[in-house]
């Protein structure tokens, strides 16, 4: 190559370079024409995207997202700050959910990059992210005094799970995606010893987290003994019977399947490993329990709280079919 041909060519990358580094602009001017002319999106006007190099943006408080649900439901919910979305390189032609992400992103002039899969594993740090994250402001739970309380007489058939000190990010996920798949009204945790709304929670929730109403309290026992003052039932959870296991004396024990849901209820879970503390235990007018199905030898007395979560609620929620307040 001549040494004009040369600086012809560092001319053409430099300027190149410059017009991706322009936050993204490229992309989107690229992706609008290419909307406007009902051309499929993600299709070859993505294959001509450059490969970025993930600058930092210089925002701050941000934090990344990953997974298709979660960044799509996020994108849908528009609770959070989007700053960018991360679409892996490598796909000439993106379909389904992949493309209706860009087209959430074109409708908010939100910037998209393609990097490659190694830099988005590495930013990820190795979390299964379906070659799809964006930075993102962070979710908080509500305080419950920003919320207008419902009272019993709203709904007879109402259900409010309650989380004390749930601090396995993985866990909450996954309570959280059972209790919104099973129709729970309203998610409350406790404002100390509880996982923060990680990105973790959003991906194991699969991206219930991002649509669902979830407050805080830092007085748990108030809130449950103002419950049932207004007429509620706060129903704890035990292990199945045996000397390990003391409840409050003075409160009953009851099997999952045998409980009727005939008022307006609140379910409490705990910590993972101690389970309700012993001020909660106290608030409460019932232990819910899940009966074995064969003897258990020490130390197998107890589910994992996410999976004890998705069978007591099924248990419950399973009892609106065929009443007149059945939720739709």
């Amino acid at each position: 190559m001549t040494q004009q041909g040369a600086l012809t060519m560092a001319l053409f990358w430099a300027v190149r370079g410059a017009t991706w580094r322009r936050s993204g602009c490229l992309f989107v001017r690229h992706f609008s024409q290419a909307w406007r002319r009902g051309e499929r999106p993600g299709g070859e006007e993505l294959s001509r995207l450059l490969l970025d190099d993930l600058a930092p943006t210089g925002a701050r408080g941000l934090e990344l997202l990953f997974g298709l649900s979660p960044c799509l439901l996020a994108l849908r919910a528009a609770r959070r700050r989007v700053a960018r979305l991360l679409l892996q390189a490598g796909r000439s032609g993106l379909q389904g959910e992949r493309a209706e992400l860009l087209r959430a992103a074109e409708a908010r002039d939100i910037p998209v990059l393609r990097p490659r899969r190694q830099k988005l594993d590495a930013l990820c740090r190795y979390q299964v992210h379906q070659g799809v994250c964006m930075e993102v402001s962070p979710l908080q739970p509500r305080p419950w005094t920003e919320v207008e309380e419902a009272r019993p007489g709203d709904d007879s058939r109402q259900l409010w799970l309650v989380l004390e000190g749930l601090q396995d990010p993985r866990n909450l996920g996954a309570v959280l995606r059972s209790a919104h798949f099973l129709g729970v009204d309203k998610v409350i945790t406790s404002g100390r010893n509880s996982c923060p709304l990680t990105p973790v929670v959003s991906k194991a929730s699969a991206g219930a987290m991002e649509v669902m109403d979830l407050f805080s309290t830092d007085d748990l026992a108030s809130f449950l003994q103002a419950r049932t003052r207004e007429g509620w039932l706060v129903a704890g959870t035990v292990g199945c019977r045996g000397p390990e296991i003391s409840p409050v004396p003075e409160i009953p024990v009851t099997s999952c399947l045998e409980f009727l849901w005939d008022q307006p209820a609140v379910l409490v879970l705990g910590n993972e490993g101690s389970g309700l503390s012993k001020e909660i235990q106290a608030s409460c007018q019932l232990f819910l329990t899940i009966p074995p199905g064969r003897p258990l030898p020490p130390g197998l007395e107890s589910l994992n709280v996410s999976v004890a979560a998705g069978i007591l609620l099924h248990s419950i929620c399973s009892q609106r079919k065929g009443f007149p307040a059945e939720k739709r």
